[in-house]
């Protein structure tokens, strides 16, 4: 099979992917076969590719938003089936035993595994992943357009439910610092559950395209947004946006980092955080995750704007996220 392989990271202005003809491997035990239909890009992909996430499997494959049909299964599967079609997240594998595990959170496992990093993704014509981890996709969906849900959507709805405050007598006011297609994504749900969306991203495009898609309010600079949030999640992975997040939001309200990766958080005085302010982060996702955002999605029909490359330009793909001269996710097609 085909697969862009990572030789070596760095900086994605030289090519780091390589085009290779690898062997299909067969499913072990628990594992299934999955024949690629489309593999979305994510900026995980970019901080694997430059180093951003040191200690990747050698010569990996990348590639976490994987779109496909089980073509073969190994050993004890029952679920899913051959020519079942599925969807392969970030998250590979976690141990079951670890304390996080055993406390039904497994996105914080101490052992775990994860696609296109430490085993080999969908960068490729086929991948091998285990059969209680992949996911059904929903209906409805074309393979392209269902790519983005499998990462930004899933991490944009945990962050979502994270921070959405309870008690509340009028709607919320949620805040998403950066515009990319996670926050895209997640703008659709959180707009149809009665919510006010308020969006601070650089450029005037985004901004229009986020008043486009239902904002109460899009700006970007030194602007703050006109109401006090009840939350924000920060999808840019900024760290000078998390004290604007913090002085954005009430007392009680609440701001998440949804970043894997995220530069330097600027000293700020305690007076942003007093008040039961709340700062976290999300941490990758669990399977539970996967199974209510993906019934979501069955009943809130959420739109993906995708720009396809074929597999084999996966670098200028990478290269086009970097710079934010897509008007869409980038998916691969093998």
């Amino acid at each position: 099979m085909r697969a862009m392989v990572l030789t070596q990271q760095g900086p994605i202005d030289c090519d780091r992917l390589e085009l290779r003809d690898v062997a299909v491997s067969a499913p072990a035990a628990g594992e299934v076969l999955v024949k690629v239909a489309a593999c979305a890009v994510c900026l995980t992909d970019l901080h694997v590719v430059e180093g951003d996430l040191p200690d990747p499997k050698p010569e990996v494959v990348p590639g976490h938003q994987i779109v496909g049909v089980v073509e073969a299964v190994g050993e004890g599967v029952q679920r899913p089936a051959v020519g079942d079609r599925v969807g392969v997240p970030w998250l590979a594998w976690t141990c079951g035993r670890c304390p996080y595990c055993r406390a039904g959170m497994e996105n914080l496992c101490d052992a775990p595994l994860f696609t296109g990093y430490t085993v080999d993704g969908g960068y490729a014509e086929y991948t091998v992943a285990r059969a209680d981890c992949v996911l059904p996709l929903p209906s409805g969906y074309g393979d392209v357009e269902a790519a983005p849900l499998l990462c930004a959507g899933l991490i944009g709805y945990r962050s979502w439910r994270l921070a959405n405050p309870t008690g509340l007598d009028r709607p919320a006011r949620l805040g998403l610092f950066g515009f990319g297609s996670a926050a895209q994504i997640v703008i659709q749900p959180a707009l149809a559950a009665g919510e006010q969306v308020y969006v601070y991203t650089r450029g005037a495009a985004g901004r229009q395209r986020a008043l486009g898609m239902g904002a109460a309010w899009a700006g970007g600079g030194d602007e703050l947004p006109p109401d006090e949030l009840d939350s924000v999640i920060v999808f840019a992975p900024v760290g000078e946006l998390v004290p604007l997040a913090l002085r954005s939001v009430r007392k009680a309200g609440v701001v998440v980092c949804a970043g894997i990766h995220m530069s330097p958080i600027p000293k700020f005085e305690y007076e942003l955080l007093w008040g039961e302010r709340v700062l976290r982060s999300v941490a990758n996702l669990t399977r539970l995750d996967g199974e209510e955002f993906l019934d979501l999605a069955s009943e809130v029909r959420i739109v993906t704007r995708t720009v396809e490359f074929p597999l084999e330009q996966a670098n200028e793909a990478l290269r086009a996220h970097k710079c934010g001269s897509l008007a869409g996710t980038a998916v691969l097609v093998p």
